[in-house]
């Protein structure tokens, strides 16, 4: 299995620190949290992550290499100047992420900016539909969550609801006919296309192809420089308990 990083975002929430740093590779608890990440995959037997990049993106293969100390081969998607967000960031990298495999293999992805205790081993190895979402309690910056769990199916509507956590497994499917999906969508129209998959997550939804689980442990949106301290200073303190 192949596995996505979501990289590319401006972290303008996070400045000043992301002026002259992309925030995953912001550190926290001694290691920048891109390499929480890294070292779980490689646990998990995945051999090859494709990082997308658009922000300071030199930084990143200056950094992280060619992920050989991870055990790991990392590719790096570059979306210009400007993010692609999650729908088009993930589009353009298709054709690594399927390069020598099933077209509708699926491939794990994880937001670049969370940290989590999770096990990445619990994920399922097969699922039935166009992706296997992970959701966690509703932290207080977004009270309201995103999905509704109910027997394994997300739904769009009614509570309780949960969070999505930003690591899910995902198929090409997905994107099946996206322009017809996202219609007169700001940013669909633009070359490279540029937009969020939430639209199509929710058409998935709606069709019964959306399956997901749930996190009971420890994650964080490491959104702003105040979570980011929050975390730095828990994880210090764990590793000297």
């Amino acid at each position: 299995m192949k596995a996505l990083i979501f990289a590319a975002g401006l972290g303008e929430r996070m400045r000043p620190l992301t002026l002259h740093t992309p925030k995953p590779l912001l550190s926290a608890g001694g290691k920048r949290l891109i390499e929480w990440h890294l070292e779980k995959f490689a646990a998990l037997g995945i051999d090859e992550v494709v990082v997308n990049t658009s922000w300071l993106a030199p930084q990143f293969p200056e950094t992280l290499g060619d992920g050989a100390r991870w055990g790991l081969r990392l590719r790096y998607s570059y979306e210009g100047q400007t993010p692609l967000e999650t729908g088009g960031g993930m589009l353009h990298a298709l054709s690594l992420l399927q390069e020598n495999t099933s077209p509708q293999a699926p491939f794990l992805v994880a937001n670049g900016d969370i940290w989590t205790d999770y096990d990445f081993a619990a994920l399922p190895r097969e699922f039935d539909g166009d992706a296997h979402l992970l959701l966690v309690d509703n932290p207080p910056q977004h009270p309201h969550g995103d999905f509704r769990l109910d027997d394994g199916r997300l739904h769009n509507h009614d509570e309780p609801r949960l969070t999505y956590s930003g690591i899910g497994l995902y198929r090409s499917s997905l994107f099946d006919d996206w322009r017809v999906r996202l219609g007169d969508a700001a940013g669909a129209q633009l070359q490279p296309p540029r937009f969020s998959t939430v639209p199509l997550l929710r058409a998935a939804a709606e069709a019964g192809r959306l399956s997901g689980s749930h996190h009971g442990g420890r994650w964080t949106d490491v959104g702003t420089p105040e979570r980011l301290q929050q975390l730095d200073a828990a994880l210090t303190a764990a590793a000297h308990y």
